[in-house]
């Protein structure tokens, strides 16, 4: 298991202003989370002061991640990936440019996230939940989830880390919200609508050696 950064080039490319997101008129932090955390249409296209404001497809944009993990993992010929919390489906859409014979699949609470999800893609995609995958045990060479695993409760984490585990076969990545200091905690709390779980970077790892958890990770801090 090692720390492997593959998303901190598409997160430090986004400005934050955090007190205007806690102190916002119309969408106090309270009111935000709420509208968020229904997964719907507020949460990918409504307003951003919810959330991600319009989430659509950048040319691209995914494509430098997908790349990077490629050339990371040493992946079988036509490997099958699953991306848990794949939402709209770009992170797969872009594997399929690296890597053309991929077979891909994809999970995601968010009935709204499948239904708008990449058309050429959505048929690989499927509503459900991280805590009980509809696999079985070894079936995909590469298993990945980015910034889904902090939304979970402590009894749901423990049960999907488990998951991702049973599925997966030597290759696992997840990419969780941290905080290393005091002013990345309050960050971090006044920017995140969705995350339940807060924990520093030791108690992650205490938690990947809970659950026997065995892939790559890496953390997202709001500095």
């Amino acid at each position: 298991m090692a720390c492997v950064d593959f998303m901190s080039v598409l997160h430090t490319s986004t400005k934050r202003d955090y007190l205007s997101r806690v102190n916002d008129a119309h969408y106090p932090k309270a009111k935000a989370a709420e509208l968020a955390r229904q997964w719907g249409h507020d949460y990918w296209d409504g307003d951003r002061r919810i959330n991600y404001g319009g989430y659509r497809y950048l040319e691209g944009r995914w494509e430098q991640v997908a790349r990077a993990m490629a050339d990371h993992y040493e992946l079988p010929d036509s490997p099958k990936i699953l991306d848990i919390g794949c939402g709209k489906g770009f992170l797969l859409f872009d594997f399929l440019k690296v890597i053309p014979d991929a077979r891909i699949y994809g999970i995601d609470i968010s009935e709204y996230a499948i239904t708008h999800a990449k058309p050429e893609i959505r048929g690989r995609l499927q509503e459900g939940n991280a805590t009980h995958l509809p696999w079985d045990d070894d079936t995909f060479d590469l298993v990945l989830s980015i910034n889904t695993f902090h939304n979970f409760y402590n009894f749901e984490l423990d049960r999907a880390l488990r998951e991702i585990e049973r599925v997966g076969k030597e290759h696992k990545y997840i990419c969780v919200e941290s905080y290393r200091t005091e002013a990345e905690k309050a960050n971090l709390l006044y920017w995140q609508v969705t995350c339940e779980t807060f924990c520093t970077p030791e108690e992650w790892d205490w938690w990947f050696q809970v659950t026997g958890y065995s892939g790559d990770h890496s953390f997202i801090y709001f500095e």
